[in-house]
C-alpha cells in the first residue's frame, strides 16, 4: 500500500527539479560533516515558512538507513497511535519504503496500532520526507501518527520505539512547530519554555510545561515520546540548532507560529 502526497504543490513544490533544488538550498552548504544523534526535532509548515530551521537541522546529522518518524494528528482521524503498517511513501523525489522490519518490530510491541486513516491527509511527516530523500536516498522509514496521549503513555510508547530503534539502528524523528497565532513576543517567550526541556531531554518538563503554560506547541507529543525513547537510547544532551517565527518572513509579529530545530545526542 502507497501513501501517495497530500500537500505537495501546497507546503512544497510539486515539480520534482524545483523540489530537490529548494531541498538542497535549504539544506544549505552542510559544510560541517554531519554527525550521529539519536533523534531531532523539526518543524513542518510550508517551507517558505519552516524549511530553512527544517534544513539547517537535517544538515546537521548522519543519517542512518533507517528512521522512525513521529508525528501529530492535526486531522483527528484514526487510531490515537496510529503505525503506517507497509507498502511506501511517495513524493514527488520518488518512493520512500517502510521498513518491514522496523514495522514489524514495534508492532509486536504492542504499543501501536496499524493504521493508515491517521496518516491518509496528514501534512506533518510528509513534510519531512524531501529532506530524507535528500540526504539519505536510500532510506526506509516507520512512520507514526500520534493523538493526544498523557505523559504515561509517551513513556510506554518511547521505550517500544526505543527498543525498536536500537534494534535497527534507527534515528527518530519527531515533527512539531511551536506556538501558534500569538503575538511573537509571547511566543518566544512561551517556547523558549518548551525547548529548555527539550535541551534538557526532560520528557515529563516538556509534557507539563505545555498543558499548564498552554504552549500551543501541536507535536508536544510525538517530541516527548522522542525525547523518552532518546534516554532509553543513552542521549544525554540536546541542542537548539534555529528558532524561527513566521513573522520573519511575513515582517507581521502580531500573529505568528513558531518553528524550532533541534539535535538530540
Amino acid at each position: 500500500m502507497d501513501r501517495e502526497p497530500w500537500v505537495a504543490g501546497r507546503f512544497y513544490p510539486a515539480e520534482p527539479a524545483r523540489l530537490r533544488a529548494e531541498v538542497e538550498a535549504l539544506l544549505g552548504a552542510r559544510e560541517a560533516p554531519p554527525r550521529p544523534a539519536a533523534g531531532i526535532l523539526s518543524p513542518h509548515a510550508g517551507y517558505q515558512f519552516s524549511g530553512k530551521v527544517a534544513g539547517a537541522t537535517w544538515a546537521r546529522v548522519a543519517v542512518p538507513a533507517r528512521v522512525v518518524l513521529l508525528c501529530p494528528n492535526h486531522t483527528g482521524l484514526g487510531a490515537r497511535i496510529a503505525l503506517w503498517p507497509d507498502g511506501s511513501w511517495r513524493t514527488p523525489l520518488g518512493a520512500l519504503p517502510v521498513d518491514e522490519a522496523l514495522t514489524r518490530d514495534l508492532l509486536a510491541s504492542g504499543a501501536v496500532e496499524a493504521d493508515p486513516e491517521a496518516h491518509r491527509r496528514e501534512h506533518a511527516l510528509e513534510v519531512q520526507l524531501p529532506f530524507l530523500q535528500a540526504v539519505r536516498p536510500d532510506a526506509s522509514i516507520a512512520a507514526l501518527c500520534l493523538g493526544p496521549l498523557s505523559l504515561a503513555r509517551c513513556r510506554s510508547l518511547g521505550r517500544a520505539v526505543a527498543a525498536a530503534a536500537r534494534a535497527h539502528g534507527a534515528l527518530l524523528v519527531a515533527s512539531s512547530d511551536m506556538s501558534h497565532y500569538v503575538p511573537a513576543e509571547v511566543a518566544r517567550r512561551k517556547d523558549r519554555m518548551a525547548l529548555e526541556r527539550v535541551e534538557a531531554l526532560d520528557d515529563r518538563g516538556l509534557h507539563e510545561v505545555v498543558e499548564r503554560e498552554d504552549i500551543s506547541m501541536c507535536g508536544y507529543v510525538p517530541a516527548t515520546v522522542m525525547l523518552a525513547a532518546a534516554r532509553e537510547l543513552g542521549a544525554s544532551a540536546g541542542a537548539l540548532v534555529l528558532y524561527r517565527t513566521s513573522g520573519d518572513v511575513t515582517g507581521d509579529d502580531s500573529s505568528v507560529v513558531g518553528y524550532a530545530g533541534a539535535v538530540i545526542a
